[in-house]
């Protein structure tokens, strides 16, 4: 009787995708999702297991995520994988997490099927991560798929000041003074020295665990993003959930700021 009812439930949640998938206007479709992938820690404390658990688990969910985005056509998918105040968590925990992090970035890149993307401070990282995240780069850099951004060691704030000093570093190689930096600064000239140059602003913002706060992600990119914050841990995040999300954006009128 359990198995019959764990089928009959399978089949109305497959169902109710279904018909969640078929409701939405495809002409209003996010091109560019980011996700604060919040909860994996509080996640295995309720299951009565370690946070690398929790943290393991959370990365396998990442590839089930993208092939959702996938399926809608979405084009840019920025995850929040490490922050740069995470770099301060005690030195064990640390390597613990970068080690799960370091296995999901090769498990994505041996897909074949998307380009990685690092953004963050990856100076900041341990060297055998940046080397394993450089090469990952390099090797899917010609795939024709869906552009992933991993966000490790990633801050809004430190992204900014990096692109501020980025930027005057260009202008004094090419002999301007600061006077006349400062004179012709402007938002383009930042937003080019951004670690997503050259792609577009996210759409729509996603956190899991049901936390309402950016925490600085995508700190200038987001300023017209739409927001949608979850209930869900982030290894208990559903294709529903994520279905749920993409119809509360395509539901919305964005203004963009005016």
């Amino acid at each position: 009787m359990g198995r019959i009812r764990t089928l009959v439930g399978d089949i109305a949640y497959d169902l109710y995708g279904h018909r969640l998938t078929s409701s939405l206007p495809h002409d209003q479709l996010p091109a560019h999702v980011g996700v604060i992938l919040d909860g994996n820690r509080r996640w295995a404390a309720e299951m009565g297991s370690p946070s690398a658990h929790g943290h393991r688990v959370g990365g396998e969910k990442i590839t089930e995520f993208l092939g959702w985005c996938e399926e809608l056509g979405v084009e840019v998918v920025t995850l929040w994988l490490l922050s740069t105040d995470n770099l301060l968590r005690e030195p064990t925990e640390l390597d613990a997490l970068l080690e799960i992090i370091e296995d999901t970035v090769t498990a994505l890149g041996e897909t074949g099927k998307w380009q990685i993307h690092p953004v963050g401070a990856l100076d900041l990282l341990p060297e055998r991560t940046t080397d394993l995240l450089n090469r990952t780069k390099l090797a899917t850099e010609n795939v024709p798929g869906l552009l992933v951004n991993v966000a490790i060691g990633y801050g809004g704030r430190q992204e900014v000041v990096d692109a501020v000093r980025s930027l005057l570093i260009e202008e004094s190689k090419a002999g301007q003074s600061l006077d006349e930096v400062a004179s012709k600064i402007d938002i383009e000239h930042i937003a080019a020295h951004l670690y997503t140059k050259g792609q577009p602003d996210p759409d729509l913002v996603i956190r899991t665990s049901g936390e309402q706060r950016l925490s600085g992600f995508l700190l200038w990119q987001s300023a017209h993003s739409e927001f949608y914050f979850c209930e869900a841990y982030w290894p208990n995040f559903r294709k529903i959930d994520f279905l749920r999300a993409v119809r509360s954006y395509a539901a919305r009128n964005r203004r963009f700021g005016i």
